[in-house]
């Protein structure tokens, strides 16, 4: 068994909030919960995947370019290396599950391919 961290990470970020809710070796989850009229960077991974799962909400998930609308119980995978990004058209905050696998699994391994807040 890994040994978990005792605490729990999160940031406030201009599309919403990240809150760390495991951190094991090799994999870490997280609730991400994007604000109404938001969206996250455009980015893309090289060293882990990612699987989300929607809870709360409705968004609009872009992948390599294609546009796929999720609601409550629906899911996707995202392998290394893909472009994507979630988005909130709605009125209502959307809220999913990311589990993110791979060897590292820092904040550092993101490529922001477009971003509406001018970070890079």
């Amino acid at each position: 068994m890994g040994t978990r961290k005792q605490f729990q990470e999160s940031a406030v970020t201009p599309w919403g909030i990240w809150e760390v809710l495991l951190d094991e070796p090799g994999y870490k989850v997280k609730r991400i919960t994007v604000n109404p009229g938001h969206k996250l960077s455009y980015q893309k991974h090289a060293k882990r995947q990612e699987h989300w799962f929607a809870v709360e909400g409705e968004g609009v998930i872009v992948l390599d370019g294609k546009e796929i609308t999720v609601g409550p119980g629906k899911a996707l995978d995202i392998e290394v290396g893909v472009a994507h990004r979630a988005t909130n058209p709605g009125k209502k905050p959307f809220v999913f599950i990311e589990v993110q696998r791979g060897d590292y699994l820092e904040e550092n391994d993101i490529v922001r391919l477009e971003d509406s807040y001018g970070r890079k």
